[in-house]
């Protein structure tokens, strides 16, 4: 990555960089570990890998996309296309696997291999991703390529009146910020050189931080920026009562954990920071990072809640979504005060309040798991019973009639998130960023077999097909083999580790 500081660019390890690493050799390890190896395979040739990969990349970028957009998954001829909901062929679809995380997919492969297909087809998405972008800075769920229905949208590349169509930025589930991300790691990549990504970027960043509440939150969405304000940051609190029955009011506009969304953002502000050398982005995530511990509630309670009103209460947001203890998000809270202490602590005075909460949160966290070591969703306020909810969305005690699209009960990572806490406090200052660098993986018998395998399993046409349905083309869709994002993400990254450990023999 490269970085402007004091006029002069400076060669840097960005963290997606060192994700990169990370992820393909955590995506191989777990490939590794569940292939059961019958007869050996050949072993791979580098000109077999690297042809698979230009292949599958060819294929998946003039054939499965639109314009550089991708969605979940297609049909195996392609017909049928799928995101969160039945897709027309002019839709690309935002949230992850879609296609900010393909493209980013191109990009840590391209930085593992350097082969240029992969930076063509990632500035290729990038170009298609800033045709979504909104006059309000972000992205909503998809993007229009129809002439008639992008009218529809307040596209920042039409030449609409600004008030025309919806003007929607949202945060919920990693859209804006997986976006936002992609484009400030791409455009680092290409050394700031192209100016339309370059400027896209910027007006995301700016953005995200006027749509920031002075309490350091985001909201969930916004169309419009908040207005300055000098309400003085408040500690979350336990409402002395709270309604059982869901409300039916607007909570878009609420101080926003659910699904991470606040964490997304954070990290987002601290890879521009990286990227940039900006201080206003530093400053963005670190008023994020002191939002999360005002969030914190009291004891005996010391969790957080999914979201929270102007007066720093836990509240309603989705009719299955009450105001309780989270077990879910507060996980990924835990995970985000981590990491903003390794990647802030040389860098910002006091980054050690970061980590003040985790003992409390950690020792209340286990004291609440279930009889069978996971967690509930919500736990009730004042209680701590665990809250549930029936199919026709009654708060009940009991997990016995619960709806199925939502997860009333999420796992535990208690254990792993008290050992990261453990190895940070005995980690010094000078490597705790670093030390989140995975070297390249060497190559290996199980290792090689993989890569033949996923080689083998290549189509003629350099597709991934697999057994499968389609989730929103009805009960009596006859699709049963489709192609999917996801794999594709993961195969493209084992081929380009594969490559990079190869090199580096």
């Amino acid at each position: 990555m490269i970085t402007r500081r004091h006029g002069i660019r400076i060669r840097k390890i960005s963290s997606s960089e060192l994700h990169a690493f990370a992820r393909v050799t955590t995506v191989a390890g777990l490939l590794i570990g569940c292939f059961s190896i019958g007869a050996a395979a050949a072993e791979p040739t580098r000109d077999e890998v690297r042809s698979a990969l230009r292949r599958s990349v060819a294929f998946f970028r003039d054939r499965a996309s639109i314009q550089g957009g991708y969605v979940y998954q297609w049909s195996a001829d392609l017909e049928k296309r799928e995101g969160e909901g039945k897709v027309g062929p002019t839709t690309a679809w935002i949230q992850p696997p879609a296609t900010p995380a393909v493209a980013m997919a191109y990009l840590d492969a391209y930085r593992l291999c350097g082969e240029p297909a992969l930076l063509e087809a990632a500035t290729q998405s990038a170009q298609a991703l800033i045709r979504g972008q909104l006059r309000s800075g972000g992205w909503d769920n998809h993007i229009e390529f129809d002439p008639v229905d992008r009218k529809k949208y307040a596209y920042r590349a039409e030449p609409n009146d600004p008030r025309d169509g919806r003007n929607t930025t949202t945060f919920d589930d990693d859209k804006s910020q997986s976006v936002i991300r992609f484009l400030i790691q791409l455009d680092g990549e290409l050394e700031f050189n192209n100016p339309t990504i370059h400027e896209s970027a910027l007006y995301a960043l700016d953005a995200v931080v006027r749509s920031q509440y002075a309490c350091g939150a985001w909201p969930q969405r916004y169309s419009e920026f908040p207005k300055p304000s000098l309400e003085t940051p408040r500690r979350a609190s336990v409402p002395t009562q709270w309604s059982r029955t869901h409300p039916g009011s607007k909570y878009t506009h609420l101080y926003t954990l659910n699904d991470n969304t606040i964490n997304d953002l954070i990290e987002t502000m601290l890879d521009a920071w990286q990227v940039y050398d900006e201080a206003k982005y530093l400053s963005s995530a670190l008023r994020g990072g002191d939002f999360l511990l005002l969030a914190q509630l009291p004891e005996p309670q010391p969790g957080w809640a999914q979201q929270y009103d102007r007066d720093m209460h836990p509240t309603w947001a989705r009719k299955f979504e009450p105001p309780a203890i989270t077990g879910g998000e507060s996980q990924g809270v835990m995970r985000t005060l981590m990491m903003l202490y390794r990647r802030t602590a040389t860098s910002t005075e006091n980054a050690a309040r970061f980590l003040e909460p985790l003992p409390g949160a950690i020792a209340y966290y286990r004291r609440s798991l279930l009889d069978d070591g996971r967690l509930a969703r919500f736990y009730e306020l004042g209680t701590n019973r665990p809250l549930f909810m029936t199919k026709d969305y009654q708060l009940t005690y009991s997990p016995d009639d619960l709806p199925t699209h939502y997860g009333f009960i999420v796992s535990s990572k208690i254990d792993s998130i008290e050992s990261e806490l453990t190895k940070i406090r005995e980690t010094p200052l000078d490597r705790l960023w670093n030390a989140k660098h995975k070297d390249i993986p060497k190559r290996s018998r199980k290792r090689d077999e993989l890569v033949s395998r996923i080689i083998g399993d290549l189509d003629s046409r350099g597709a991934w097909v697999e057994t499968g349905r389609l989730r929103y083309h009805g009960d009596d869709d006859p699709t049963d083999r489709v192609i999917r994002s996801e794999t594709f993400i993961r195969n493209v990254g084992v081929l380009a580790q594969w490559l990079a450990a190869d090199m580096s023999d």
